[in-house]
């Protein structure tokens, strides 16, 4: 149970609406979009929303149990920072738990927009969001004072009937509660027509399904990392093992004679 929990880039409560009294007691909600908040769905358990930023957590340290952030920082500036505001308004032996998006995700998509740019503009620019490697997240955690982390990845593949549709998908139904569309403040306005079509072309050539519709991947990554304390398992010192991992190849012939 968990006294006191913080969702950070909470949206419209996504979260909350799966957590119950008897795991939460009391979460406190984050997000830089005050109408997400506003608009956020009710839960039974006593909820606060606070409009900040997640790379400027307006809490003290050691506030909260536990911190959860489902696919909302892979907008954010800092992910250091953000990390370093996590753990430090984490309570000692506190838990983090979050999943964001991956580097592969969507890679269908900029793959044959960068082609079609390429070929029909002499150079391309970036118009989905960057995302993080999962080689980075481990270590950024890290550096951040998490331990005992855990981190696993997984891919989520939705087929469209094209490209178009996969668009209109991520900038219209979607972009409140996915918002895949480009943050980057150096993204060019518009694609030329022949160019979305070029796209639309290589997309389908290169990627196509058998039934005539197109995938799109999303890459999800989930960690774990806990803030120290003393209480928790460390590892033994190197070189304190009495037992060898040789020895591991006789535990059927010891299981044997423990047998009989």
């Amino acid at each position: 149970t968990f006294p006191l929990a913080l969702d950070v880039g909470s949206g419209r409560g996504y979260i909350a609406q799966h957590l119950t009294k008897e795991t939460v007691e009391s979460l406190i909600q984050v997000d830089i979009a005050e109408n997400a908040l506003k608009n956020a769905v009710k839960s039974e358990i006593p909820t606060v929303s606070v409009v900040a930023d997640e790379e400027f957590l307006p809490f003290k340290e050691d506030t909260f149990d536990l911190v959860v952030s489902s696919l909302s920082l892979h907008w954010v500036n800092d992910l250091p920072r953000a990390f370093r505001e996590i753990h430090q308004v984490l309570k000692p032996d506190g838990v983090f738990i979050g999943a964001m998006f991956g580097g592969d995700t969507l890679y269908e998509l900029r793959c044959s927009l960068q082609l079609a740019e390429l070929e029909r503009e002499g150079g391309f620019s970036p118009h989905i969001s960057p995302f993080t490697a999962v080689s980075d997240l481990g270590h950024l955690l890290s550096r951040a004072g998490f331990n005992t982390l855990t981190v696993d990845t997984d891919e989520i593949q939705v087929n469209y009937p094209g490209l178009f549709e996969v668009m209109e998908d991520l900038q219209g139904k979607y972009l409140l509660c996915m918002g895949e569309s480009n943050c980057s403040w150096n993204r060019k306005p518009l694609l030329h027509r022949d160019t979305m079509l070029a796209a639309a072309a290589i997309y389908r050539e290169m990627y196509g399904n058998s039934d005539g519709s197109v995938p799109a991947t999303f890459q999800i990554y989930y960690m774990i990392g806990w803030k120290f304390h003393e209480s928790q398992a460390r590892p033994a010192q190197r070189g304190s093992a009495t037992v060898s991992l040789g020895d591991l190849a006789k535990i059927d012939g010891l299981l044997s004679k423990g047998k009989k």
